[in-house]
């Protein structure tokens, strides 16, 4: 009977390390196996043909010729500052969008946090409500509110706070605000999660030692949000980045992010070979940061232990 129960153990435990090795298995096919493509693709010349590259081995006779491999399409980037300004220009977006969602973000989700089980259900669902609604329906609503006949400025022409329709779409407004409507959810959640756990009884220990309520705030409350802050920050900024739909939608012409200017390179000039290096360096911006981030952060772990 024990051999049994230790056979049927191992199996399970067998089981359990497969389980485990799936999330791993997703990154391998749905994040290595594209990059791993787009990183090939961008060593390549544009030609016209199907597919528009040349591949990077080359075939003969007696089997595998060479390699033809070019890093043009890399010093092309750093040629030409027009990709630098839209990588600056998308990232300064991203960055200040991520700031505002913090901004909003952070006392909603304190509020949340401080509520009955019950009443955080509620708040939890109208934060998640958004969700079930498509992202294009909900990013192309805000055109029947903000432009010049839309609801906002028919409701305070009659209101007659304004003499005139206010500009509202199709500039950097619009897309701070498609970006704080559509992000804010990414902030609220990770901050809420990071705050519901906290341990009241040290807000309590500071209010005996004579703290005031700012104090405790920024003594207890802010430094151990830190973490929730760092994911917020993260899940928002870092699709942000890439963002197409908002520019596009709410932006116009006139505002390039990063997401606009691959979609015009991959589908209309037909450049995929460019693409796919802007879309490397886009990865390596953002990658890499995070990497030194948590390496620094393992660091101070391994000091303080």
């Amino acid at each position: 009977m024990s051999n049994e129960a230790t056979g049927n153990g191992g199996q399970a435990l067998r089981w359990l390390r497969r389980t485990v090795a799936l999330p791993y298995l997703w990154l391998l096919l749905f994040f290595l196996a594209p990059f791993l493509i787009i990183l090939k693709i961008s060593f390549a010349d544009p030609i016209v043909a199907q597919p528009p590259f040349t591949p990077l081995l080359e075939w003969g006779a007696q089997g595998l010729a060479g390699l033809k491999a070019t890093f043009e399409n890399y010093a092309y980037l750093f040629q030409d500052g027009y990709y630098g300004i839209i990588y600056l220009a998308s990232l300064k977006m991203a960055a200040i969008g991520t700031i505002l969602c913090l901004l909003l973000g952070y006392p909603m989700a304190y509020f949340i946090a401080r509520q009955s089980p019950r009443r955080r259900q509620i708040l939890l669902m109208a934060v998640i409500l958004p969700f079930w609604i498509s992202f294009l329906l909900r990013v192309y609503a805000w055109i029947g509110l903000l432009n010049n006949r839309g609801v906002i400025n028919e409701f305070l022409l009659w209101l007659g706070v304004i003499d005139h329709p206010l500009t509202m779409l199709y500039n950097d407004f619009a897309v701070y605000l498609g970006i704080v409507y559509s992000y804010l959810p990414f902030m609220i959640l990770p901050l809420y999660a990071n705050l519901e756990r906290h341990d009241h009884d040290l807000l309590d220990a500071a209010a005996d030692l004579g703290a005031r309520r700012w104090q405790r705030f920024v003594d207890v409350t802010l430094p151990l949000s830190v973490p929730g802050i760092i994911g917020g920050c993260l899940l928002v900024f870092i699709p942000t980045v890439g963002e197409f739909t908002i520019p596009a939608l709410l932006g116009g012409a006139d505002t390039l992010m990063i997401g606009r200017v691959l979609w015009d390179e991959f589908f209309i000039n037909r450049d995929w070979p460019v693409a796919s290096a802007v879309s490397v360096v886009l990865l390596l911006l953002l990658v890499v940061p995070i990497l030194w981030f948590q390496y620094l952060q393992r660091r101070e772990q391994d000091a303080g232990s």
